[in-house]
């Protein structure tokens, strides 16, 4: 999604998306894609892959999460 269509889904401004955009970016959170003069953003699956695995080393129940 664009920022402005994930802005539209919230009760904040376009800049305050886009700053919060900024801060989950550098923590490596989502990736963007650039596509012409529009920027795309989605998660970063893989990082929340590394935390479930990391989580599923305390699971001690028969069949994980």
């Amino acid at each position: 999604m664009s920022a402005g269509e994930i802005a539209s889904k919230f009760d904040m401004t376009q800049a305050t998306i886009s700053h919060h955009l900024s801060i989950l970016k550098k923590a490596d959170l989502i990736i963007e894609d650039k596509q012409w003069k529009y920027i795309y953003y989605e998660l970063n699956i893989s990082v929340f892959e590394e935390i479930m695995m990391w989580l599923s080393q305390f699971n001690t129940k028969k069949g994980g999460f």
